[in-house]
């Protein structure tokens, strides 16, 4: 059986030789083709041949890894990236819908990131440009959002989004067309990483936009009527900051 090839991307040498050796040491059916630790050397050795899994690090001392996948836009390989534990990085990473290794990784990181990318979809032009856009201007509030599905990857503008409803470990997105979309993401995710996006969490099983909230009733326990006519209950205890935010709109 042939083995998956792999490249790694990484400026800081010792680094990059301990994710060498853990890929020799832990990852036997991964053969490493080729390492680098500069833009314009990583780009040649790749022009030159492409691997079934490209490690690359996020942010590189002469640039990103977004100028590397601009000058290979033929770029075949499945890419884990590699990135900081920085807060505003984790969140582009999470609106794209992309996976990562958070340094310092471990050993089971690395080798989950390998398992998922064998088996996962390819990573599409818009969910890259989503990362580019966050990672660089990370005080910016993303106008959009990757949603990985059992089939296919969709970018959707997040003012498209009435509301997002719980379904145990699944959430379901409801839009102004009228269409949903069912994730394997909790509602909790979504909520927290929507919580800039104008959305409120108004009870255990709802993640509502605010801009779609028309009316609240008050009768009946109370309840939201959203701009398309549905209704969506209010847990007791959000029931203030429903009526204040009415008050505002």
């Amino acid at each position: 059986m042939d083995k998956i090839t792999s490249f790694v991307v990484e400026d800081n040498i010792n680094a990059l030789q301990m994710l060498i050796q853990d890929i020799t040491n832990e990852l036997t059916e991964l053969e490493i083709i080729g390492s680098a630790s500069h833009i314009i050397e990583a780009v040649k050795k790749l022009q030159k041949k492409q691997p079934d899994i490209l490690f690359l690090d996020i942010m590189l001392g002469d640039g990103t890894a977004f100028d590397i996948l601009e000058m290979i836009p033929n770029l075949k390989s499945r890419v884990i990236f590699i990135t900081a534990s920085d807060e505003y990085a984790i969140k582009a990473f999470k609106f794209a819908a992309i996976d990562y290794i958070l340094k310092p990784y471990s050993l089971k990181d690395l080798k989950d990131s390998v398992k998922k990318a064998k088996n996962s979809l390819a990573i599409k032009e818009e969910q890259i440009n989503i990362l580019n856009d966050l990672v660089t201007t990370p005080n910016n509030i993303p106008t959009k959002i990757s949603l990985h599905t059992s089939e296919k990857i969709v970018i959707v503008d997040i003012n498209n989004i009435i509301k997002c409803k719980s379904d145990s470990n699944y959430t379901t997105f409801y839009f102004k067309d009228k269409t949903k979309i069912m994730v394997s993401k909790t509602l909790k995710y979504y909520s927290d990483l929507l919580k800039d996006n104008n959305f409120i969490r108004v009870h255990q099983s709802y993640l509502v936009n605010k801009e779609y909230i028309k009316e609240f009733i008050k009768s009946d326990g109370g309840y939201l009527v959203l701009q398309d006519n549905t209704t969506v209950p209010v847990s007791s205890r959000k029931k203030p900051e429903i009526l204040s935010i009415l008050k505002d709109i």
